[in-house]
């Protein structure tokens, strides 16, 4: 992708040039408004594009928990990446994130493949499986958190929920917005929004970012950038196409954070970098590709076609931390290079509409998809035993010793192909009971080519994955619900005999109460659940890389969520989970060479979390002034699977505060982390530990046009 990256960071500068002039030619243009106008003039504002898979349901009918980060929610967070905006949902809790390399979270104590990142949805594409860094929010126009089963339409996913990111679409409007910010560590970031029609049927959106940045952390300093265009087209009233470009290139050094000694957390500091510099940052790429058709045949019934491509990219050499602890001061380390490349392809065509049979109301969604995903991974590794690489983890002197050369270790490419089908109906038995049956069937196969060895191996599975659902209006502002769900997510890599693996299955219910408060300002939500899972992987040998599909697993707990305006002016974000997650089953983990017993809490998942955010808006001197924080607390966490090390609690502390100067302007200063605690965000195990950053203060300005 090297041709592909440079010729599109071309693309990236000139499209940014455009947008500007663009916009400062219909400024130059736009007629003025006579002085005895009385009437607006009437706009066409955002694409009316409905997202794949949901069909037309209001929170109080939806017999499932879900949670809508919109724009204002994440900007109000600082949340610049999807890690920081999943901290807002306490179902949702940070993993080994592969040196800084991917998202990796898990969705009421249950996380997918630890090789792999997090699978997310993009307007309901799967995208987050590849390896095309972790993810930036610019483009994003909210995150949602659909939490429970969800294969019974998206097909196969992660087994505690899905996480669906919604980007910013065309609007029929001009606005353009260009945010300069420098923060801490030497950041720096450039974002650009710029929206406008282009004829009376067309209108173009082009967002991009690039930000430069070094760390609290010794020797890292990262580049990222993206460019997000899209189009939209309104054919006519009843057919319009969308389409969407995601360009981003990241250069990231490997980073597998600090480790303990002696179980002890702090000895080493924060900062303490254990790799190599001389190796370099890993390099993240990504090209993908979206269309959508939509077609409304009437009011009640519409047709949404859709298509998409991805390409990602992982290279790059680290110096890594081994796990066979100290000797005296010092630690083996082994030396690593990865080349990995995923491509991601997917279609899906659906009809939703309403329809009376027996008296009854039906709402219908019926459809179809099929997705391949190519994994293609080369792997060279070379361990402290094969070539020294120790370093003083009080002292470190980098550099000390030439770079080994890697060998050999794993050279394959595995491909999963599915086709689904999947039909849901909500059907209402009164104004105030509905009830929700689905089923999805999926034929799925996958194919492992070991290039080294020479061996291939195949396996096709057809699962069917129900889904069950009630749903009652106890009042206008109040209604219960429950639901089942079943789900199964193919699992990736060989077993000893390079063959693949049973899916992982899981099954899932909640129960809970959705109201709303204040006149509909104020939404909540308080659920309970459980999810059972079984085929989860372990490691089998980790000299041959192989892994057993023999984990069982069990995760309960509840969930509370409330916001939106308390008062004129005053807005309230809170989100508290309590979640119990265990083992179910005692097996061997040839990983660290020790058996896990049955009863062992998961990895990284705590048992409390919650999040907090007040913003209040006012005026200042006759302009807009909002200020604001929050509190993230998370409460101990298992750091080591099987051990009895723990990650302590933390509480960080935020603030914020926003003027608008002008209409044009507004000027925007944050602190994170205000109380300078010193926090560990989640491990592998006790020698690979991700430290969160001390405080850090970020001055933004943006200039609207």
């Amino acid at each position: 992708m090297n041709n592909t990256t440079t010729g599109l960071k071309l693309t990236y500068l000139s499209m940014c040039l455009t947008c500007i002039s663009m916009a400062q030619a219909n400024a130059q243009e736009q007629p003025q408004a006579p002085d005895n106008a009385n009437s607006a003039i009437e706009k066409v504002t955002v694409i009316g594009a409905r997202q794949a898979y949901q069909g037309d349901f209001s929170p109080l009918e939806t017999p499932q928990s879900e949670l809508r980060i919109d724009s204002n929610i994440l900007r109000d967070a600082g949340a610049i990446d999807l890690s920081q905006a999943l901290d807002l949902s306490t179902s949702v809790a940070r993993q080994n994130n592969f040196g800084g390399l991917w998202n990796s979270f898990a969705l009421r104590g249950f996380v997918g493949d630890e090789n792999l990142p997090s699978n997310y949805l993009v307007n309901g594409f799967n995208a987050g499986r590849g390896f095309g860094g972790s993810r930036d929010l610019s483009g994003i126009e909210s995150v949602e958190v659909l939490k429970g089963p969800r294969a019974a339409l998206f097909g196969r996913g992660e087994p505690g929920g899905t996480v669906n990111l919604v980007t910013k679409r065309p609007t029929f409007d001009t606005a353009g917005e260009l945010r300069l910010s420098a923060g801490s560590f030497d950041t720096y970031r450039m974002d650009l929004d710029y929206t406008t029609p282009v004829s009376d049927s067309v209108a173009i959106r082009l967002v991009g970012f690039y930000e430069d940045a070094e760390s609290f952390r010794d020797t890292i300093e990262t580049t990222r950038q993206g460019f997000s265009p899209s189009l939209a087209w309104q054919i006519d009233d009843d057919n319009q196409f969308v389409y969407e470009l995601e360009y981003s290139h990241q250069k990231v050094p490997f980073d597998r954070g600090v480790l303990a000694i002696d179980g002890e957390l702090g000895r080493v500091p924060e900062s303490r970098f254990l790799g190599e510099p001389g190796d370099g940052p890993m390099e993240a790429d990504v090209l993908g590709h979206q269309l959508e058709y939509q077609h409304d045949f009437n009011q009640d019934w519409s047709a949404l076609v859709g298509f998409n491509y991805r390409d990602t990219s992982l290279e790059g050499f680290a110096t890594e931390t081994g796990f066979g602890g100290l000797d005296g001061e010092n630690i083996g380390r082994f030396r690593r290079y990865r080349d990995y490349d995923a491509t991601y392809q997917v279609f899906r065509a659906e009809i939703t509409g309403d329809i009376q049979l027996a008296g009854l109301e039906h709402r219908v969604i019926i459809g179809v998809d099929s997705d391949k995903f190519e994994n293609d991974q080369v792997f060279l590794r070379i361990r402290n035993r094969q070539s020294n690489q120790e370093i003083n983890v009080f002292n470190p002197v980098y550099g000390a010793y030439p770079l080994p050369t890697p060998l050999d270790n794993t050279d394959r490419v595995e491909t999963q192909e599915s086709m689904g089908l999947f039909v849901q109906d909500q059907i209402s038995l009164t104004d105030k009971l509905d009830i929700r049956i689905g089923a999805r069937f999926d034929d799925y196969e996958q194919e492992l080519n070991n290039r080294r060895s020479g061996n291939i191996a195949q396996q096709s599975e057809s699962r069917v994955s129900p889904q069950f659902g009630i749903v009652y209006e106890a009042t206008e502002s109040t209604s219960v619900y429950a639901a089942y769900g079943e789900n199964f997510r193919p699992l990736s890599g060989s077993d000893a005999n390079g063959n693949g693996f049973e899916p992982n299955q899981s099954t899932s219910i909640e129960a809970g109460v959705k109201f709303s408060l204040n006149d509909g300002a104020l939404f909540g939500t308080v659920a309970i659940f459980n999810v059972e899972q079984d085929n989860i992987l372990v490691v089998d040998d980790p000299e041959a890389f192989t892994s057993a599909a023999i984990g069982e697993a069990e995760s309960k707990g509840f969930e509370i969520d409330l916001n939106g305006e308390i008062t004129d002016g005053l807005s309230v974000w809170a989100s508290y989970s309590y979640v119990d997650a265990e083992t179910k089953n005692a097996f061997f983990d040839a990983n660290f060479g020790f058996t896990v017993e049955a009863g062992s809490s998961l990895l990284n998942i705590p048992e409390q979390q919650l999040s907090l955010q007040l913003v209040k808006q006012t005026e200042l001197s006759g302009k807009a002034f909002e200020i604001g924080g929050g509190l993230l607390h998370v409460g101990e966490r298992n750091g080591f699977f099987g051990t009895d090390f723990t990650l302590p609690s933390y509480t960080t502390v935020r603030a914020f505060a926003n003027y608008e100067i002008s209409e044009a302007i507004e000027l925007r200063a944050e602190v994170d982390n205000l109380f300078d605690e010193t926090y560990y965000t989640n491990s592998f195990a006790d020698v690979w530990i991700q430290p969160g950053t001390p405080r850090n203060v970020r001055v933004s300005a943006t200039f609207n046009f």
